[in-house]
């Protein structure tokens, strides 16, 4: 019987096909004749014991506007399904952290990947300070009070949402700004998160490095580089993709990373990568399975369900 996987995901029909890491995976998924279902994480649910999902089947070729077919809505018991993708994008909000808990009941009955509890319990801007030395001087704060004082030791920085993902609110404040009680106060409006602030590194005009590894191990990495007048360096926001090899210094931050990601069940994960420093570690929708396929052949989605199918 062909296994069975749904992919907890925005709505695949709205996806960029050249482009999606999730649609890279789920295609892949169906050429090793597996079952693909997709379902939102809206349609999520507990139901008596049973974590449940309003599901379809999806039949996936890649053809722009007309990639996805799907079959009809169906109630399906997440517990009777071989592996379960994690893969909505942010915001990491209270929503996607229920989802998580959900998703941690089918612990030793169904795969989740990435595993959910460290998902929740180390998101991109946080497990990073688990390796103080590798990372850029970074304060978390809410107080302004705290932010300045940062501001004022480091002068040049990038100030940003803890839980934001895709480039959206970074902002990069020079010695000269002085909008730093601003941004403070209208990010303050929006939520009760707090804030990171990290040092400016000239080098992110070169390009951010996004290395992808699959169960702890580095398979290859790709170059973001920021549009003309950016420093953000992001795809959702004009970044260029181009190739680039892994650098020792690479691989020294993902030897270093490898076993601890490995034993906490994160299959697929991005790291990024700014001259010699580690500024994120990405866990939740990680993405550039495609741009590494096409630059450097390496089928990253091939090697995720190899990953995959040796676990179960």
């Amino acid at each position: 019987m062909a296994k069975h996987v749904a992919f907890q995901m925005d709505p695949m029909e709205a996806v960029d096909i050249d482009g999606d890491s999730s649609f890279r995976l789920a295609l892949e998924a169906q050429e090793r004749g597996w079952n693909v279902s997709t379902y939102h994480p809206d349609d999520l649910a507990y139901e008596s014991g049973r974590i449940t999902a309003r599901a379809r089947r999806v039949q996936l070729q890649r053809v722009k506007g007309n990639h996805a077919s799907f079959g009809p809505e169906e109630v399906i018991d997440l517990a009777d399904v071989d592996v379960v993708w994690l893969r909505q994008d942010p915001p990491f909000d209270m929503g996607y952290i229920t989802t998580t808990h959900l998703l941690d009941r089918l612990k030793d009955q169904t795969l989740v990947v990435n595993d959910p509890l460290w998902v929740r319990n180390a998101p991109e801007k946080l497990m990073v300070l688990d390796f103080p030395d590798l990372t850029p001087p970074t304060t978390i704060a809410r107080s302004l009070e705290t932010l300045k004082a940062f501001k004022a030791e480091h002068g040049d920085i990038i100030l940003k949402p803890l839980y934001g993902n895709g480039g959206a609110g970074v902002f990069r404040l020079t010695p000269e700004d002085r909008n730093m009680n601003s941004l403070h106060e209208l990010f303050s409006a929006i939520n009760r998160e707090p804030l990171i602030v990290q040092k400016f590194l000239p080098a992110v005009a070169k390009g951010d490095k996004r290395v992808i590894l699959v169960d702890g191990e580095p398979i290859g990495a790709i170059n973001r580089v920021p549009a003309a007048g950016e420093t953000r360096s992001n795809m959702h926001v004009g970044g260029r993709p181009e190739k680039i090899a892994l650098s020792e210094r690479d691989r020294e931050i993902c030897a270093r990373l490898g076993p601890v990601l490995r034993e906490r069940g994160q299959v697929f994960v991005g790291i990024d990568v700014i001259g010699e420093w580690l500024t994120e570690i990405n866990l939740t929708s990680p993405t550039g399975l495609q741009e590494l396929e096409r630059f450097d052949g390496t089928n990253g989605a091939g090697l995720i369900w190899d990953a995959i199918e040796q676990k179960l």
